[in-house]
């Protein structure tokens, strides 16, 4: 929760931030202090998926004539979608198998386009593209402009470290960070949310928290490493996984705030009960299993889709 890596070996690289969800996914062109290579999982549960005639017959029938569909995704940050090996080969990630499998059941090709976080959302409503990608999470300011179809459950969280001493256990209260420096990304959920609750620190008698905006993921690991910020705010899945990889020295401490995440759609589509039918009959096959656990994002299933459900308070 949102420029891109260039260099084909920068892109490569991990753990990138996952900045997107319900954020940013803008992929950064440095790459981070202490970054290593990932290898890629092998299991490709995406094909053996076939078109289901019911789900296919709710697309307008313009889209099934043409057979194509323009998606814009937010491409850089795993385990949602990044670039293994380079812009010049395919992009991989949950993101992907999730659109691509969707795209099957609905006997459609996709046109995939890279684009940074912050022009997908507006770029529908001008019919750019006919929906995005990149980790986005349904908030009730978003629901007044923009159709959800929900694929997975996830959310803030924060990182910190390895070794942070300041803190050491799950943030559940943003008071916990007064006085810190908190790095995240441009246009993403998680600097609405700082923003919003700068004047809680000042209520309880405390420093206030001071915020680092950046647009591009490594940027942020870096700056942490550094000893430029104290924590960083971004996606729950993304954190975790960066974690979980030893070069990046960082330590995950828990959940903030969970968010539904949905495949975008401008006001008023006519593609959302084709999308919602077709990621609930990959949930029905196994299908939806098999791609999340390829990912490591088990956690985050959910038992169908929603179009534009509530936010989680």
């Amino acid at each position: 929760m949102s420029g891109r890596l260039r260099g084909a070996a920068a892109l490569a690289l991990l753990p990138l931030l996952a900045l997107t969800a319900c954020g940013s996914g803008d992929t950064g062109g440095t790459a981070a202090v202490g970054a290593q290579a990932s290898p890629v999982p092998t299991d490709d549960p995406v094909a053996a998926v076939r078109e289901v005639a019911s789900a296919a017959a709710l697309l307008p029938a313009d889209v099934r004539e043409a057979g194509k569909l323009k998606v814009g995704s937010s491409i850089g940050f795993p385990p949602g979608a990044y670039y293994p090996n380079g812009t010049d080969k395919a992009a991989a990630g949950q993101d992907i198998d999730l659109a691509d499998a969707v795209a099957k059941v609905l006997g459609v090709e996709l046109e995939r386009q890279d684009a940074s976080f912050e022009t997908i959302l507006p770029a529908l409503g001008s019919g750019k593209y006919d929906f995005g990608t990149g980790n986005f999470g349904v908030t009730a300011e978003r629901l007044k402009t923009i159709d959800f179809v929900t694929y997975i459950n996830d959310g803030q969280g924060f990182a910190v470290k390895q070794g942070n001493t300041e803190l050491t256990g799950k943030v559940t209260d943003l008071t916990e960070l007064c006085g810190l420096t908190i790095g995240t990304g441009a246009g993403t959920t998680f600097e609405a949310t700082l923003t919003a609750q700068k004047g809680v620190c000042a209520k309880a008698g405390k420093k206030p928290y001071d915020v680092k905006v950046y647009s591009e993921n490594a940027a942020t690991l870096t700056a942490l490493q550094q000893g430029r910020i104290d924590v960083i705010m971004s996606t729950i899945n993304g954190l975790r996984y960066q974690a979980a990889q030893p070069a990046s020295q960082t330590a995950f401490l828990g959940e903030f705030h969970r968010l539904d995440v949905g495949f975008a759609f401008k006001k008023g589509s006519p593609l959302t009960k084709a999308f919602q039918a077709a990621v609930d009959e990959l949930i029905k096959d196994g299908t939806y299993t098999r791609i999340l656990k390829k990912w490591g994002t088990s956690a985050s299933a959910i038992d169908a889709s929603r179009i534009n459900p509530p936010e989680h308070t």
